[in-house]
This record gives structure tokens, C-alpha cells and sequence, in this order.
């Protein structure tokens, strides 16, 4: 009989949730937060969410945003709307595309509005969340908008690179 830690219970309790939320399997996502308190928080929700085999990478600044997606595409931003000194997510997502990332960003914002909401989702955010209701439901609905963007539009999905993206491109050519 395996001995039971809190690791695997938490491991079951998210592999239970996935399936529970209809959540697509994830293995990376990046954070764009300069609080550290902020991105522990939600590196802390992903993990019980995702598993902890997932991998989750923070960049503090615009310029360390670039470097980590160029460096690797990850499958999802989670994008702070303003960082320091005086960036601010309609200004960053322009940049992180001529990166060439194609994929969902999830703008997390203290200052969101309706207004700004619709700034931000013009812009390229696939969805906006307030900090104060950053929490595990919230995240799933906008995981879970995600995922129906992209079914409904296979473009819409970020391109792996390497094998995966040939992978990707012949199950294509084969369901056609």
C-alpha cells in the first residue's frame, strides 16, 4: 500500500478538478507579475488547480516577459496590467505577439473596470481578472473561455515548436 502525503492528495484534488471543470491539461504557464506576493498567490491556485507537475514561470519585468517567451512559448499569460515602473498591459501585449506568442493572456488587473475591461480585451487579453477575485473559479472560467476560443477556432491555438508542432500539424491534416 503507497503511503499517502499531502502532495498526493493535493495531485488527486487537482487531477479531480480538471476533469470536474472540463479544464484543458496544461504544462506551462507563464506569470507577468512584479508583486511577489501576487504571483506566489497565483503560482499557489495553479498548482492545486493543475497539479504540481506543471510548470509555472514567473517574469518580473516586460524585458523578462520577452526574454521567457522567446526563450520557450508558454500556454498561457497571466499578464499583471501594470508593472513597474510604467508598464501597462495594453502597451505589453503588442510586444509579447511580435514575440510570436499567438496564445491566451489573462490580464490580472487591481484597476479593472468595464471600461478597462474592454480596452484590455480589444487589445488581446482573452479574459480579465480583478486581483481581488483572483481565485480558483475565476481562473477556471477564464481557462475554460480559453479552451472554447480555441475549438472554435484551431488558429486560435499557440504553435509548439518542435516535434509537437508537426504533431499538431498532422492530426490537422488527418481530421480534415
Amino acid at each position: 500500500m503507497a503511503k499517502s502525503t499531502g502532495g498526493n492528495f493535493l495531485a488527486k484534488k487537482a487531477d479531480v478538478t480538471k476533469t470536474r471543470m472540463g479544464l484543458p491539461a496544461l504544462s506551462d504557464i507563464l506569470i507577468v507579475e512584479d508583486e511577489n506576493f501576487d504571483a506566489d498567490r497565483l503560482r499557489a491556485t495553479l498548482h492545486i488547480m493543475f497539479g504540481y507537475e506543471i510548470e509555472v514561470r514567473r517574469a518580473k519585468t516586460l524585458g523578462s516577459a520577452l526574454d521567457a517567451v522567446i526563450e520557450r512559448h508558454p500556454e498561457v499569460i497571466f499578464l499583471d496590467d501594470y508593472l513597474k515602473p510604467n508598464d501597462n498591459a495594453t502597451h505589453t501585449i503588442p510586444f509579447l505577439r511580435r514575440c510570436g506568442f499567438a496564445g491566451p493572456i489573462v490580464v490580472v488587473s487591481g484597476e479593472v473596470d468595464r471600461q478597462r475591461r474592454g480596452v484590455l480585451i480589444k487589445a488581446g487579453a482573452i479574459d480579465v481578472i480583478h486581483k481581488d477575485d483572483l481565485d480558483s473559479v475565476r481562473i477556471a472560467e477564464a481557462m475554460t473561455r480559453m479552451h472554447e476560443a480555441s475549438s472554435a477556432s484551431p488558429a486560435a491555438v499557440p504553435a509548439k515548436s518542435g516535434a509537437k508542432a508537426k504533431d499538431a500539424k498532422a492530426a490537422q491534416k488527418s481530421e480534415s
